[in-house]
């Protein structure tokens, strides 16, 4: 049987060891609070201001402040920082906390796409954080999108909403 990590690595291209690459440096000591705080904010300013219908109604209902400051915040916790998600809201879970989300292929892209373009546009972070970000933030995506299609396959509803064969 295929892992979730060997899925998020085949459908995001990036290789394991390059997902993990964000724990060779402490990025929160490197760049600080309020860069991942300006990160969150550039990036749901996108989401919530995309023109693909499809995409802002995965959010719609979702609190924009509560988005930014869950995503600054687990960032900053698993960037090397203090542990500022779970301190308020427990566990972290990813998958279980993304399960009312439509995680599907598409969704992935999209996000990535707003994240590529918030990293692009911050000066503040260097070209070797931003990677070290982009490999992570891609791997996790799919690994949410596996983790969620293994749930929905458990529970005989199939992967809905997927392009790829199985």
């Amino acid at each position: 049987m295929v892992s979730l990590e060997q899925k998020a690595s085949e459908w995001s291209g990036v290789d394991p060891k390059d997902a993990v690459a964000i724990d060779e440096i402490n990025l929160f000591e490197k760049l600080g609070l309020q860069t991942f705080i300006n990160l969150s904010t550039n990036f749901y300013n996108r989401v919530y201001g995309d023109e693909e219908e499809w995409f802002r109604s995965i959010f719609s209902n979702s609190n924009k402040e509560e988005a930014i400051r869950n995503q600054y915040e687990f960032f900053v916790q698993r960037m090397g920082g203090p542990n500022l998600y779970s301190q308020r809201k427990g566990h972290t879970a990813l998958i279980g906390r993304h399960r009312t989300f439509p995680v599907t292929h598409k969704a992935a892209e999209r996000w990535l796409h707003h994240m590529q373009q918030t990293l692009d546009s911050a000066a503040d972070v260097d070209e070797d954080s931003k990677t070290k970000m982009i490999n992570f933030f891609r791997h996790t995506a799919f690994f949410l999108v596996a983790g969620v299609e293994l749930k929905n396959q458990n529970k005989g509803t199939g992967c809905k909403n997927c392009s790829h064969q199985h």
